[in-house]
């Protein structure tokens, strides 16, 4: 994914006024973030996944910094959140491949 995106079920987007490409912000209790919106229907409807591979959107910035008390893993993968319509646009700062490979090829 060349972009940050926060993939949701079709039905989702569609109470939220948002289609596919316009910006949503996700918001917990610890942090927001704005991404592009996806449309994804193996998405459950009221979930939200978001990659954990951008420094723009880091999805890291939402999840609760506890550690589960037997393995000692920190609970990255689940979160409560809100998704809005809107937020700023995304900053492109991170050095996907994309990135690379034209920084490679000058």
């Amino acid at each position: 994914e060349p972009e940050p995106v926060a993939s949701l079920h079709p039905l989702d987007l569609d109470r939220l006024g948002v289609t596919p490409g316009q910006i949503v912000t996700v918001e917990s209790r610890r942090g927001k973030i704005s991404l592009y919106a996806r449309a994804d229907d193996g998405m459950p409807a009221g979930a939200v996944f978001i990659p954990f591979c951008y420094y723009e959107a880091a999805a890291n910035m939402l999840t609760n910094p506890v550690l589960d008390p037997f393995g000692k893993i920190p609970e990255f993968k689940y979160c409560a959140v809100k998704v809005t319509k809107g937020g700023p646009t995304p900053v492109h700062a991170s050095f996907g491949g994309g990135t690379l490979l034209a920084a490679a090829q000058k």
